[in-house]
């Protein structure tokens, strides 16, 4: 798998998880410009998520199987919008907190990611 993606798309999180937490902190709820930064962060995980389907169709494998591959594939892509859902639901500083959240765990997968590629 391409390690610039994969570790643009891990910083990129990051940075979402960082700023939705200052958010937070300063007991604010998410705004469009946090939401255009999860869809931009979600765009990423997209890209990795068809770069890592065409490796698979060419032959490609992954070290620790391609099942687990997928499934971490398509955890990665779902976890920032589930959570942009969710804060949407909550309309106080929890929401910040639930984006902030929802970035983080996308960066461990990613790192995960990584790992079961072969990195």
């Amino acid at each position: 798998m391409l390690d610039v993606l994969t570790l643009v798309t891990g910083v990129a999180a990051l940075l979402l998880a960082a700023w939705c937490g200052w958010a937070a902190y300063r007991d604010e709820p998410t705004k469009d410009w946090h939401f255009i930064g999860m869809g931009v962060v979600s765009l990423l995980a997209l890209v990795q998520l068809v770069v890592g389907i065409v490796q698979l169709a060419r032959g490609e494998k992954p070290e620790q199987g391609t099942t687990i591959f997928v499934a971490y594939l398509l955890g990665a892509f779902a976890c920032v919008p589930a959570a942009g859902l969710m804060s949407l639901s909550e309309r106080s500083k929890w929401g910040s907190v639930t984006a902030a959240a929802g970035a983080v765990v996308l960066a461990v997968l990613e790192v995960r990611l990584y790992d079961i590629w072969g990195g």
